[in-house]
């Protein structure tokens, strides 16, 4: 039996994963400051998981914002790149990815697993998953709660300001001035989702389209 491994070292979260012939074992948490020890050590516990060793390893490919700190890593290769090799595998009808991370947001065009051409909002937190977590903190909502709480909403209140700073203090005083919780989460959702349409839209959207990243699940569902 061979065995791979994948450390995916995104800019907020880190993920890792043991496969064969099916998934072995994985792990996902937060992408502390140093990279290389948190490499070895979500790596050697999703190992463990499985009941294996490193040396059981026939392969280990790294991707993700702090790819090029896994050491032990046989290649690096970009997220980009993973987006439509794994889409291929998993949902070969793809042709359009909007990947909503935790730093940046990005727009895929791919055609049999290959990357065409991508867009990429990378210079500002708005529209991707800080800034979610920033107004849901700012709210006092779960994160995980954000989608439920969005489509309860009686009547979207619009967010106009793209920048996640002035954003939260819009946020706060419509909250003082008595707007609904779940009018603002509805406005905010739209925020992001107009923006990440516009980036994305350069790219001239052709279904099937998958989105992926911690970005798309704002819920428990």
């Amino acid at each position: 039996m061979n065995y791979f491994g994948g450390v995916d070292i995104g800019s907020t979260m880190t993920k890792v994963v043991i496969v064969s012939d099916k998934i072995e074992s994985s792990l996902i948490g937060p992408t502390g400051p140093e990279h290389r020890k948190l490499a070895n050590k979500v790596m050697e516990e999703a190992l463990a998981l499985a009941r294996l060793q490193f040396d059981d390893l026939s392969y280990v490919v790294a991707t993700g914002y702090g790819r090029i700190n896994v050491p032990f890593a046989d290649k690096q290769i970009t997220e980009i790149t993973c987006h439509a090799r794994g889409l291929q595998s998993l949902l070969p009808t793809v042709n359009t990815v909007i990947d909503i991370g935790g730093q940046d947001s990005k727009g895929i065009k791919i055609k049999a697993g290959k990357v065409i051409d991508f867009v990429m909002n990378d210079k500002c937190a708005a529209g991707t998953g800080r800034f979610l977590e920033v107004i849901a903190d700012a709210l006092g909502v779960p994160l995980r709660s954000l989608g439920e709480r969005s489509l309860a909403a009686q009547n979207t209140i619009a967010v106009s300001n793209t920048c996640t700073v002035f954003a939260e203090h819009e946020v706060i005083s419509q909250l003082a001035n008595g707007a609904s919780v779940n009018d603002l989460i509805a406005g905010i959702h739209e925020a992001v989702a107009t923006r990440i349409y516009a980036m994305v839209n350069k790219l001239k959207v052709e279904k099937d389209v998958a989105v992926t990243g911690g970005g798309a699940k704002t819920s428990d569902w």
